[in-house]
């Protein structure tokens, strides 16, 4: 069983903030407040424990150990570890998705805008290696809910991405299924997840960010002659 010390630590401000300290004795900070600040210690000590151990990590006592959080307060705000754990998950997607949506705000040529898209996705898993490592590699041995939680989230990109190439190119719908552009994110979100899961992630992190960046350029290029070339991609009509 890896120490503390062992635990490897997210990049603050990338999916997670950790919460400053709470002051001790009385405090005039609001009950929901000091929650949300729990809530994150959760949120950020389980992925931590994810990435380290795997799906098999410790349970929720280890967790609140180390959020530095009460059994009490975590029962107040999760479920179970699990439920904490797929919380986070919902955060690493919803960041993921904010950075990917707001791409579509500048007209691009359909291989720009498919290079900004891949070079947001590829750059938020180099900046938090840790994160990435929770829930590209480690999370589907969780079972099916987690899978569950994974399909949905890679349709939902899926069904972005379909909707941008047919404002660009109206035909797209008609010759591409909405089968092939789950199939590239899929392909896309596994290529990625093997880098991540090829190198020791204890002593080998300028090798995993080298592999993403080069999985990153090899992407681009299929993914573009997959869905073909088109003119620009504008802002979604409101």
């Amino acid at each position: 069983m890896a120490t503390q010390s062992d635990i490897a630590l997210i990049s603050d401000g990338v999916f997670f903030t950790r919460p400053a300290p709470l002051p001790r004795g009385k405090h005039k900070i609001a009950r929901e407040d000091v929650q949300a600040a729990q809530r994150e210690r959760i949120m950020i000590a389980a992925t931590e424990l994810l990435a380290t151990h795997g799906h098999r990590a410790p349970g929720a006592r280890e967790v609140c150990e180390r959020a530095g959080v009460s059994l009490t307060a975590f029962y107040s705000l999760f479920e179970d570890r699990e439920a904490a754990i797929f919380a986070a998950y919902d955060r690493f997607i919803d960041v993921l998705l904010g950075r990917l949506i707001s791409i579509t705000n500048e007209e691009r040529t359909w291989q720009e805008y498919v290079e900004a898209v891949m070079a947001a996705y590829f750059d938020a898993l180099v900046a938090d290696l840790v994160v990435a490592r929770a829930f590209q590699v480690e999370l589907d041995g969780m079972g099916r809910p987690a899978r569950e939680r994974r399909r949905n989230a890679l349709g939902g990109l899926a069904a972005m991405l379909r909707v941008q190439h047919q404002e660009v190119d109206p035909g797209a719908v008609e010759r591409i299924p909405e089968a092939a552009y789950v199939t590239g994110v899929y392909g896309v979100r596994q290529l990625a997840s093997d880098a991540l899961d090829r190198h020791d992630p204890d002593t080998d992190l300028a090798a995993i960010r080298d592999d993403l960046n080069h999985v990153r350029a090899d992407a681009v290029d299929w993914v573009t002659r997959l869905f073909g070339d088109a003119a620009t991609v504008s802002a979604p009509r409101s």
